[in-house]
């Protein structure tokens, strides 16, 4: 699979690098923002075990639309406080969510971080295989996402 860039988010957010990096990083916190803001996590869903060849993984609640979207990957770089880099796997399938099969086609994604005085910026970027009004519409949902974040940051 190739692995084409497909799109970027990025964002200022008033806190600092060490709260940001665990937003990211822990998974109590990807519990309660990873999701778009009109949307949740599957509860118990969060996994990061932030060394190389740690696993992540995230289950966003659509059950409004009748699944649930899981996501999970495999951490391929990390430079702390810097830069997150790790695969990205996607079913709508519990089983398979649980199985986590690392053998599936899957996107990489790199997040970027930087501290900026008392803010801190962070850039998601999305990489492999799509039509181009899928990504868009990826990189829209992330936005919301990180509107997500900075509603939990600020709380």
């Amino acid at each position: 699979m190739k692995h084409d860039f497909l799109y970027s988010v990025e964002r200022e957010f008033a806190t600092g690098l060490d709260t940001m990096w665990n937003a990211w990083t822990t998974p109590a916190q990807l519990e309660q923002w990873y999701s778009p803001t009109i949307l949740s996590v599957v509860p118990g869903s969060a996994v990061s075990e932030t060394e190389v060849g740690g696993v992540w993984a995230i289950g966003v609640d659509v059950s409004a639309n009748g699944f649930n979207a899981y996501f999970w990957g495999r951490y391929l770089a990390i430079e702390p406080l810097a830069r997150l880099e790790h695969t990205l796997h996607y079913s709508q399938d519990a089983a398979e969510f649980v199985a986590k099969d690392m053998n599936s086609p899957f996107h990489k994604i790199v997040i970027d971080f930087e501290p900026r005085g008392e803010k801190t910026w962070v850039r998601f970027a999305q990489y492999g295989e799509m039509p181009a009004e899928q990504a868009e519409a990826s990189r829209q949902g992330m936005e919301s996402y990180l509107d997500n974040l900075e509603q939990f940051l600020t709380n």
